[in-house]
C-alpha cells in the first residue's frame, strides 16, 4: 500500500485565534502565522533570518477544537494543503493563499497567564530557533 502524504506546515500563531461560520454553517478558524527562517553558515551555524507571515484556516470539528486549543505564541505543526483564490480589492484582483489545516497539534504553548504579549511571542521564537538548531545540528548538516 502507498504512503498518503500531504504537505505539512510548522510555525508560530501570531495572531488571536479568530472563529467565524462558513455559509454552510461550518465553523471556520483563522490565524496569522508565522515561519522562522534560517541560514545555514559555512562554519556549520544558523542565522535566524525575518520571519515570514501567512494566513492558516481550519474548518469543522478542527476548528472547533483549534478555537478552544490555541492561543497566540503557540508553536504548532499542522497537515493539509495551500489553496489558492481571487479576491477584489479596489477594483483589482489579487492573488491570495492560505493553509487548510485538516490536522494541527502543538510543538509548545505560551505560558497562558501572559498570553498574547510580543514577550511570549519572542520567546517562542527563541525556543523554535535553538530546536531547529540542535535537530540540524543532531542531523549533521
Amino acid at each position: 500500500m502507498a504512503f498518503h502524504t500531504q504537505q505539512s506546515l510548522s510555525g508560530f500563531i501570531a495572531s488571536d485565534p479568530q472563529q467565524s461560520v462558513t455559509e454552510n454553517g461550518d465553523t471556520r478558524f483563522y490565524v496569522r502565522i508565522g515561519q522562522p527562517h534560517f541560514r545555514h553558515e559555512y562554519s556549520g551555524s544558523f542565522t535566524a533570518l525575518e520571519p515570514t507571515f501567512h494566513d492558516l484556516v481550519a474548518y469543522r470539528a478542527t476548528a472547533e477544537r483549534a478555537l478552544t486549543r490555541f492561543a497566540k505564541g503557540d508553536s504548532f505543526v499542522a497537515e493539509g494543503y495551500v489553496r489558492t483564490f481571487q479576491i477584489e480589492r479596489d477594483g483589482e484582483t489579487i492573488q491570495r493563499e492560505e493553509f487548510v489545516a485538516k490536522k494541527i497539534g502543538h510543538v509548545t504553548r505560551t505560558n497562558r497567564s501572559a498570553q498574547g504579549s510580543e514577550q511570549d511571542a519572542a520567546a517562542t521564537q527563541t525556543a523554535i530557533v535553538s530546536e531547529t538548531e540542535a535537530a540540524h545540528a543532531s542531523s549533521g548538516w
